[in-house]
């Protein structure tokens, strides 16, 4: 079997996460629910794993770190928190749906919200921002790359803007965290969402968002947080102020040692090899007749992410094939991500996405190249 499909969820990890996992189902209670062993263990391994996020995002302060469940959480976190009815937003067509269902929802609520398009290489025009700024703007919330195009956005761009406006920037990392630098403070970034089980190379059921300092931002959830539980109202200091009921401790002791591994090794060499593995692959079924190839593919910085079409064929008949005769696992269909399909123009059959792991090879590329060229000569 060949995995091309790490955007979706990462499925080589390193050995050290699994082992992580099996040692806390067996050492640690419950983070802030006592003061016996293994709920103090709890504790001291979620505070370690704040750190290495906090190290790997540039946030000077561990308690700005919370986690949720995943991406989606987070981004209903910061959008749900921060943006009020008679607010105007700006997004992208780019975003996926976690970014772009909460933005609807507070649209329904009174809000307004401009989505900036999107060219014929999925490129958007973030000089366009001026046009679309209004009094009542307050929030910019955009990907930091595209999870169908692998296109990544100039935060330092975007981020110029919103600090010379006074707005808030709010980051989905899902498809760059791991895999790219982003230094949160450095970029005046507000809050930054990630997910654990992506280019993080953790569990599923993990993630978070990280918060600026002097940024007040109510929780999503209430409910028990181990401490001033006589008090009706949740606690309002971070992290507890947005980590209401139980950690998945577990997951987050794998998470942190995958994060071990990333910052051991370098998030450099990480990108470097993906990088390298998806411009093989680029580069391989670009001159396959009848293959059409989605994105920026010439940009110097990009997701390791390359979709394709090939010929008339529906995108999940060729997704099927490849994982029936090669063995070959990708993503068919439309991503979560409706607006770039329509700009792209496949929102009728989708397109098929192939995502690169540092763990992927060389000769797994030239494989999937191979099957590619085999469905396009078959028609």
């Amino acid at each position: 079997m060949i995995y091309l499909d790490s955007a979706a969820t990462a499925l080589h990890r390193p050995p050290e996460v699994e082992r992580a996992m099996c040692r806390a189902l067996h050492t640690i209670g419950n983070a802030g629910r006592g003061a016996h062993g293994p709920t103090l263990a709890a504790a001291r391994l979620v505070y370690g794993v704040r750190e290495k996020v906090a190290a790997l995002f540039g946030v000077s302060d561990p308690a700005r770190v919370a986690f949720t469940a995943n991406v989606t959480q987070a981004l209903n976190t910061a959008i749900g928190g921060l943006i009020r009815p008679g607010d105007h937003v700006i997004t992208t067509v780019c975003e996926h749906n976690s970014v772009l269902r909460p933005l609807y929802r507070k649209e329904d609520q009174g809000a307004e919200l401009t989505i900036l398009p999107a060219d014929a290489l999925g490129r958007v025009d973030f000089d366009a921002l001026g046009d679309a700024l209004r009094p009542n703007t307050r929030a910019v919330v955009v990907g930091h790359a595209s999870n169908l195009t692998g296109n990544v956005v100039d935060l330092k761009k975007v981020s110029d803007f919103t600090r010379s406006h006074g707005l808030l920037l709010i980051v989905d990392a899902a498809q760059t965290a791991g895999t790219l630098p982003v230094h949160m403070e450095d970029l005046g970034i507000d809050v930054l969402c990630f997910t654990g089980h992506k280019g993080l190379m953790g569990p599923q059921g993990t993630g978070g968002l990280c918060v600026r300092a002097g940024l007040d931002l109510p929780p999503l959830l209430v409910g028990g947080s181990g401490i001033r539980s006589f008090d009706r109202a949740h606690p309002s200091q971070l992290p507890e102020a947005l980590e209401a009921g139980t950690l998945n401790g577990h997951g987050l002791a794998g998470l942190g040692a995958a994060l071990d591994y990333l910052l051991d090794r370098g998030m450099e060499d990480i990108h470097r090899t993906e990088d390298a593995l998806a411009r093989r692959f680029a580069g391989g079924v670009r001159s396959i007749p009848g293959v059409t190839l989605y994105g920026d593919l010439d940009a110097p910085v990009r997701a390791p992410i390359v979709t394709l079409n090939v010929g008339e064929l529906d995108a999940a008949e060729v997704s099927g094939r490849l994982w029936d005769e090669a063995e070959i696992c990708v993503r068919a269909g439309a991503h979560c991500a409706p607006l770039i399909h329509r700009a792209l123009g496949t929102q009728e059959r989708g397109a098929v996405r192939f995502s690169f792991s540092c763990f992927n090879t060389e000769a797994e590329i030239d494989r999937a190249v191979q099957a590619v060229a085999d469905i396009a000569g078959e028609g």
